[in-house]
């Protein structure tokens, strides 16, 4: 199987490749638009800020790239945020594959929110029921609000997505690869999809 991170002026890019050589995965690192489109699986991770990471992928036409995709692809925290429609963070436009904001969580709050917390409401393709209630790692100060693609909510003063999903496109606010067991089993319920 062809497994393809997109490689961008974001982190976390490492991070990933090492959980999925954990499952046995040898994943390629790129930003060529025709390696990309034929993966068999892309991951698009992200730790950073939405408006100069959405420059960075018009500049290169990757987000239209990344939403043409018809292949299983995984949004991974800033890479969920940026397949949304539109981020409260610098008054971003997004790719919008899911037609949601991305808002910012509540003044009073700390941010980011940084931690353990529980998925609940777990359907869809990427979690099975024994996925119900499992901690897994979180670090965002913006959030996706529950909506028709919520495929998994967490809670940090106010309900959030912790995980999306539309046809081919799956996202999660959280990052699997550094949510011990349960990330690995995302990951691989992922990679089997």
């Amino acid at each position: 199987m062809g497994v393809v991170i997109i490689k961008y002026n974001a982190g976390n890019i490492r991070s990933v490749d090492y959980a999925l050589r954990r499952l046995g995965v040898s994943a390629e690192i790129s930003d060529d638009p025709e390696t990309i489109r034929k993966a068999d699986r892309v991951i698009f991770p992200g730790v950073g800020e939405a408006a100069t990471t959405m420059r960075y992928l018009k500049e290169r036409n990757m987000d239209t790239l990344i939403a043409s995709l018809e292949q299983p692809v995984l949004g991974i925290c800033l890479g969920q945020q940026l397949m949304c429609r539109w981020s409260e963070e610098h008054d971003t436009a997004c790719i919008g594959i899911f037609d949601q904001p991305v808002r910012r969580f509540p003044a009073g709050l700390k941010v980011p929110h940084m931690g353990w917390n529980s998925l609940d409401r777990v359907r869809g393709d990427l979690f099975d029921a024994t996925l119900k209630g499992t901690f897994v790692y979180f670090v965002h100060s913006y959030y996706v609000p529950v909506c028709e693609y919520t495929v998994a909510e967490s809670e940090y003063m106010v309900p959030f997505s912790a995980a999306l999903q539309k046809g081919n496109f799956y996202a999660t606010q959280f990052h699997p690869e550094k949510s011990g067991d349960p990330g690995q089993r995302i990951l691989s319920n992922f990679l089997r999809l």
